[in-house]
């Protein structure tokens, strides 16, 4: 759909900002939520602002992608290349996207209780989700379950990160955690776990029931998601932590 029309030419209750203030901004397309930050429109044809969102997110879909996954990784010369976007515009729509990628990525403090894989995927979200390189991570914990710390163990490729559970276990000891949870990242954001991630999961697992040190899950996280091993497969039936 094309929107030619002003904002001012919409009824008042049908423009994005009055409809935000009503209804919250989960009910606007993002198209809608664009133009906000956009304030005005123009472009080919005069567009209104929300038209101009709506041109955006077309000419990002040229990518063959989610026009919001391009949008994650977008320069503000690659905006500035779209008719009807000027500096203004592409730095409003950057530093819109920053905020929203901090606000996301906040984690909890340290001594925070980690009693969910959600809390935890939140507690390592800073260092994996939104990487363009695989890593994995380590998040670390005291026997009430409450962080410790987090720790980047290694860093990989666009497709391939390698961790030995001699290098995961070595941090766990040096910083005294007595429990621990593991993870890394897909920049595909295909959550689903390989053949690689659990045949390690295995020997981390034989190796927590060695050292006594209870590994309460593996996480896989990509593009704001997140997968819990320990939820989806019967690993932690054949290796029992104790935990």
């Amino acid at each position: 759909m094309t929107y030619c029309l002003r904002i001012a030419d919409i009824p008042t209750n049908e423009r994005p900002r009055e409809r935000l203030m009503t209804h919250g901004p989960k009910i606007l397309a993002t198209a809608e939520l664009i133009a906000i930050l956009l304030g005005t429109g123009q472009g080919p044809g005069k567009l209104s602002a929300v038209g101009l969102g709506q041109y955006i997110l077309t000419e990002l879909s040229k990518h063959q992608r989610d026009p919001l996954a391009v949008l994650r990784e977008v320069t503000p010369a690659e905006l500035m290349q779209i008719p009807g976007v000027g500096p203004a515009k592409a730095t409003t729509i950057m530093a819109a996207i920053e905020l929203g990628k901090r606000a996301f990525q906040s984690r909890p403090l340290d001594r925070t209780v980690i009693d969910s894989p959600v809390v935890a995927a939140a507690a390592l979200s800073q260092d994996l989700m939104w990487q363009t390189q695989e890593r994995f991570a380590v998040l670390m914990l005291d026997v009430k379950n409450r962080l410790l710390g987090t720790q980047i163990i290694t860093i990989g490729t666009a497709t391939e990160t390698l961790a030995s559970p001699r290098e995961i276990f070595r941090e766990v000891i040096r910083q005294g955690a007595t429990r621990v949870i593991v993870a890394h990242n897909h920049p595909s954001s295909n959550l689903e776990p390989s053949q690689q991630d659990i045949e390690l999961t295995r020997q981390l697992l034989a190796g927590a029931q060695f050292l006594d040190v209870p590994l309460l899950d593996h996480l896989i996280l990509g593009n704001g998601n997140h997968q819990s091993l320990r939820e989806i497969t019967t690993l932690w039936d054949e290796y029992p932590q104790g935990d």
